[in-house]
C-alpha cells in the first residue's frame, strides 16, 4: 500500500471504501509513513496538562493514599460502615481516632518490610534469571522506531512463586495466614515503595538524559513520569511492575484470606473461593499472555511515573480486594448467597473473563501479525477464537492498521467492558454487606472512561480521517447496540 494513502478493509462488500486486505504476513502494517512520523513527533511533545495539571496531580498523590487508609479502617474496625464525624466538635477527635488506627495497625513494621521487600526483590530476581518466551515490542518513535526485546518469563516466575510459597507455608517458615492480618502494615510499606521508586526513576531519567515529553513542572512530571522504557539488564521495569507485583499480591491476599478462614472456621466459603478464582484467573492471564503486553498502550506510550508506579506497587494490590479484607474479618452469615446466586456470579465472571482474555489476545495477535509474526505462544489455557483468521482492518495513512474483526468489530473497547464486569463481581461477591468493596469497580470505570477519552483523542489526532472512517465501521465505543 502506498505511503501516505489509506484504505479501509472490512467484510461489508457494499461499502466502496472497503476492499480485500493484503496477507498479514507482509509486515506493512508496522511500517510508519513519513506522514506518520510527523504525527508521532507532535505526539512525543508535551502539549497540555491532564488530570487538572500540577494542582490536580498533587491532590491525587495526597488524597488517594488517605482514601486507601480510610476505606481499610472502615472495613477492619467499623464493620464496613463509612464512618464520619458526628458533629463539628467531633472532627478533631475523629481525625485522632483515624490516626490512632494508622499509627497502631498500619505502621511500617519489620514484618511488613520483610514480606513486601522480599516479594519485590524475589520477583525481580526471577525476572532476571528465569527462562522465558522472546518477544519484540512495537517500533518506538522516541528510539528511532527501534523495537525493544522482552524476555516474557512471568509464567515460569509465577510457577516458581507458587512452589516457593507453598513450601514456606507447609514447613511453617512463612505462614500465608499472616499476610491478611498485616494488611495495614503492608499497605504502608507499599506506599513508601510507590513514592520512592517514582522519585528514583524520575531522577534517573532526568540525570541520564532519558526524560521525554516533559512539562517543566516537577510535580506534574513526577506524576506522569519522565522515563518511557527504564530497564535493569534485560528486564523492562514497567512491564515487570505491571504484571508481577500487583497481581501476585492480590492473589496471595486472597489465598491468605482463605487460609485464615480455614484455620478459624474449618472451611473456605464459596465467596472467598471466588476471589481466589478471580485473582488466579487474572494473574495467570497476565503471565500466560505476557508476550501480548509489549503491544499495549501502557508499554508502548505511557511513561513510568507515579501514576503507573504507585498504582502497580500499592493502589491495585491494596484497593482491589477489599472484599477479601471484609470476609477475613466477618462472619460468613453476613455475605452468604443462595445456590442460584453463586451460580450467577461464577457464570458472570467466567463469561467476562473469556471475552476479556480473547479480545486482548485478538488485538495483540493482530499487531504481531503486522510485524510478520504468525506463530503464537501456546500457554494454558488457550481459549477458542483468541486469534482472528483473515482479519479485516483499516489501513491508515500513518502506516498502522486498525482491527475491525473479532470482538473488535462490535466495540472499540470490548476488553474494557469485560474487565470492568469482572471488577464489579469482585465487589458483588459480598452482596450488600458493605459498599466499600465496590470501590474497585466505581474507581475503575472512572479510570477507564478517562483513559478512553485520552486514547480516542490521541487516535483522532494521529490517524485523522482514517479514525473517522474507523468510527463509522465500529460504531460503538463500549457496549454494542447501546453506547
Amino acid at each position: 500500500m502506498a505511503a501516505g494513502k489509506s484504505s479501509a478493509v472490512h467484510g461489508n462488500a457494499n461499502d466502496e471504501q472497503l476492499r480485500q486486505r493484503k496477507p498479514l504476513h507482509e509486515p506493512t502494517g508496522s511500517y510508519v509513513t513519513e506522514h506518520g512520523r510527523e504525527m508521532d513527533k507532535k505526539l512525543e511533545q508535551h502539549e497540555h496538562y491532564e488530570f487538572g495539571g500540577p494542582w490536580g496531580v498533587v491532590a491525587i498523590m495526597t488524597g488517594f493514599p488517605i482514601l486507601m487508609y480510610y476505606l481499610w479502617i472502615c472495613l477492619w474496625f467499623y464493620d464496613g460502615k463509612l464512618v464520619h464525624p458526628t458533629s463539628t466538635e467531633d472532627i478533631k477527635p475523629f481525625l485522632a481516632r483515624m490516626w490512632a488506627h494508622v499509627a497502631k495497625d498500619a505502621s511500617p513494621n519489620a514484618y511488613a518490610w520483610k514480606v513486601y521487600s522480599g516479594n519485590f526483590f524475589f520477583q525481580l530476581f526471577l525476572a532476571l534469571v528465569m527462562p522465558g518466551y522472546p518477544q519484540d515490542g512495537l517500533p518506538v518513535p522516541s528510539l528511532g522506531y527501534k523495537t525493544l526485546h522482552y524476555n516474557c518469563n512471568a509464567l515460569t516466575s509465577l510457577y516458581a512463586t507458587l512452589i516457593t510459597s507453598s513450601l514456606l507455608h507447609y514447613f511453617n517458615i512463612f505462614r500465608l495466614t499472616e499476610i491478611i492480618d498485616n494488611y495495614g502494615h503492608l499497605m504502608t510499606v507499599s506506599m513508601i515503595y510507590g513514592f520512592g521508586v517514582s522519585l528514583i526513576t524520575y531522577l534517573w531519567a532526568v540525570m541520564t538524559g532519558n526524560a521525554i515529553r516533559m512539562s517543566g513542572n516537577f510535580f506534574y512530571d513526577y506524576f506522569m513520569g519522565a522515563a518511557l522504557n527504564p530497564r535493569i539488564g534485560g528486564v523492562c521495569l514497567k512491564m515487570w511492575a505491571e504484571v508481577r507485583i500487583p497481581w501476585v499480591t492480590v492473589f496471595f491476599l486472597s489465598v491468605s484470606g482463605a487460609c485464615k478462614q480455614y484455620e478459624t472456621l474449618g472451611y473456605v466459603t464459596p465467596n472467598m473461593a471466588f476471589m481466589i478464582l478471580a485473582t488466579g484467573l487474572y494473574i495467570n492471564a497476565c503471565a500466560k499472555g505476557e508476550e501480548c503486553i509489549p503491544q499495549t498502550w501502557d508499554i508502548f506510550y505511557e511513561k513510568w511515573g507515579f501514576m503507573v508506579i504507585f498504582w502497580n506497587l500499592s493502589g491495585v494490590p491494596f484497593s482491589y480486594v477489599y472484599s477479601v479484607v471484609y470476609m477475613a474479618s466477618h462472619d460468613p452469615s453476613k455475605y452468604q448467597f443462595s445456590t442460584a446466586g453463586y451460580v450467577a456470579i461464577y457464570t458472570t465472571i467466567l463469561v467476562a473473563y473469556y471475552i476479556w482474555d480473547t479480545a486482548m489476545a485478538q488485538k495483540s495477535h493482530f499487531k504481531m501479525q503486522t510485524q510478520g509474526i504468525t506463530e503464537f505462544r501456546k500457554t494454558f489455557p488457550q481459549l477458542p477464537w483468541n486469534t482472528v483468521k483473515n482479519p479485516t482492518f483499516i489501513q491508515t495513512a500513518h502506516g498502522n492498521r486498525l482491527l475491525t474483526s473479532g470482538f473488535w468489530a462490535y466495540s472499540r473497547k470490548p476488553n474494557y467492558v469485560a474487565d470492568w464486569t469482572m471488577s464489579l463481581t469482585w465487589g458483588a461477591i459480598i452482596g450488600t454487606a458493605t459498599i466499600i468493596p465496590y470501590f474497585y469497580s466505581i474507581f475503575f470505570i472512572v479510570v477507564l472512561l478517562h483513559r478512553c477519552t485520552r486514547d480516542f483523542e490521541r487516535c483522532s489526532r494521529k490517524y485523522g480521517k482514517d479514525w473517522e472512517k474507523y468510527c463509522e465501521v465500529v460504531k460503538y465505543k463500549y457496549i454494542p447496540g447501546v453506547y
